[in-house]
């Protein structure tokens, strides 16, 4: 496995009290101005450039945030605290709540440097559980919410379930080791095939450059303390995203949750031929279209 290299990007480092937060911004390309600040939130067992700023060769547009840049988007990254370059220094599990303060701070940073306009958010799998928390708890620094493989009670979630068979061993540390293995098990859990191996090599890799171990907190939130988000206090428009074949986002528990979204801006679409890690399927082209027409979507003229 070799070093990977991200390029092409400025790093940031915002401070929740004295914890350093790594972050990292490309910037909308051409002289036009911005269309929107993005912000991009990461799961449980990656970082999130790997997730977010990932180069395949021989495979277009693998960056989701190159990807928007050229389209005229400003867009932001950044490592929840204990995951890749952010601190890790205390003994701490690092749950959902700790990850919506990260974004909390990570957001007053980078509206301070975007004249505070309000943010497009897109969150995956953990990170969306911490993307709603943080658009519940800061309603005015969200113009748009994304939540891809989201889950709300859990119900309906064969991954969980069987996930919670080691809740015991999650509760007793606060890191857990991760590898190659592990992150192709990431891939074939719920439908093998969805992407293709040497995507899933080239993410473990990035992955592996900068963990080899997470926390268990998001592990343990998810499998014992669920619903952790009020759908009716999250006030964005929101687009609800659910892969085919995921095993961690229960149809009829979304349903549910978008029932009860308060904002008739919203949407649910669910992504044929996607497990899990939308952007490292094979559709992952089709992932984007989804999230630029949302993000791009024209004001309201009524009412």
């Amino acid at each position: 496995m070799g070093k990977v290299v991200w390029s092409g990007g400025v790093e940031h480092w915002a401070k929740k009290s004295d914890i350093k937060l790594f972050l990292w911004e490309k910037k909308a390309a051409g002289d036009a101005p911005s269309k929107g600040t993005i912000l991009f939130v990461h799961g449980s067992s990656m970082a999130s450039q790997p997730t977010f700023d990932l180069s395949v060769p021989g495979r277009p547009d693998s960056s989701v945030m190159d990807w928007f840049a050229q389209r005229g988007f400003d867009t932001w990254c950044m490592d929840n605290e204990g995951y890749g370059r952010s601190d890790k220094s205390r003994p701490i599990n690092c749950d959902i709540s700790n990850g919506a303060d990260d974004l909390a701070a990570g957001s007053e940073y980078i509206l301070s440097h975007n004249g505070g306009r309000p943010l497009l958010v897109y969150g995956i799998s953990s990170g969306a559980l911490k993307a709603a928390l943080f658009a519940q708890r800061h309603p005015q620094r969200v113009a748009r919410l994304a939540l891809d493989a989201f889950v709300w009670t859990g119900e309906g979630s064969p991954t969980l379930k069987e996930r919670a068979k080691k809740l015991p061993e999650f509760r007793q540390k606060n890191r857990r080791p991760i590898d190659q293995a592990f992150v192709h098990s990431i891939f074939t859990r719920d439908h093998p095939g969805t992407a293709e191996d040497r995507v899933v090599d080239a993410f473990a890799d990035a992955i592996l450059t900068l963990d080899d171990s997470v926390p268990t907190g998001t592990y343990v939130d998810m499998c014992s303390k669920l619903p952790l988000v009020d759908p009716e206090k999250v006030l964005a428009p929101t687009l609800i995203l659910r892969g085919e074949y995921d095993g961690i986002a229960g149809m009829d528990d979304l349903v549910r949750f978008f029932e009860r979204l308060p904002n008739m801006d919203k949407q649910f679409s669910v992504m044929s031929g996607i497990s899990h890690a939308s952007f490292q399927q094979k559709n992952y082209q089709r992932v984007y279209h989804l999230l630029h027409g949302f993000f791009s979507m024209p004001e309201s003229q009524y009412p």
